[in-house]
């Protein structure tokens, strides 16, 4: 199961370096504008995506910021915004490198941000929550791009797959 969470790391930061592409180059009220998603803005999205990567990262491993809130902005301007977030795509598969069989097995024990329920989760079912969702809200940032006529971003996973055997990803 190594190189399947391997494999979804990498993806991951290719199909956010692609997302952030596609971001910069909205202007700066279509960037911020409410476009109805769940985080309102392509802004709010991507401030959150960094925020439940760092929550998540931060149960992993218990290192890094520990957000208190799910819709923290903790970037005004995009350019910062993509800085931590190609530092912590760098941490993401770093962490996942790292990771032995043995730990894949384990589990690991945090509480939510919104309660203080405390949870035990076997670690391959909570990484696989963590890719998902970090696809769910890239899903919505997507969306918000087709709206606003930017419909040439491909975020397939297939797509990368095939870009990583030709050598391109």
């Amino acid at each position: 199961m190594k190189a399947h969470y391997a494999a979804f790391a990498r993806y991951n930061a290719w199909a956010n370096r692609r997302l952030y592409d596609a971001a910069a180059e909205l202007s700066d009220t279509d960037y911020r504008a409410d476009r109805g998603a769940f985080f309102k803005s392509m802004h709010g999205t991507l401030n959150h995506l960094l925020t439940a990567d760092w929550v998540w990262m931060h149960r992993f491993t218990g290192q890094g910021p520990s957000p208190e809130r799910l819709d923290m902005i903790h970037h005004e301007q995009l350019a910062d915004l993509r800085r931590t977030r190609e530092a912590e795509d760098r941490r993401i598969v770093d962490y996942v490198d790292g990771l032995t069989e043995a730990q894949l097995a384990g589990t690991i024990r945090y509480r939510r941000v919104s309660t203080p329920e405390e949870f035990v989760q076997a670690l391959e079912p909570a990484l696989a929550h963590f890719f998902n969702h970090q696809t769910h809200h890239r899903g919505q940032a997507h969306t918000i791009l087709c709206a606003l006529g930017h419909r040439g971003l491909v975020l397939d996973l297939l797509y990368h797959q095939r870009e990583v055997e030709a050598g391109r990803a």
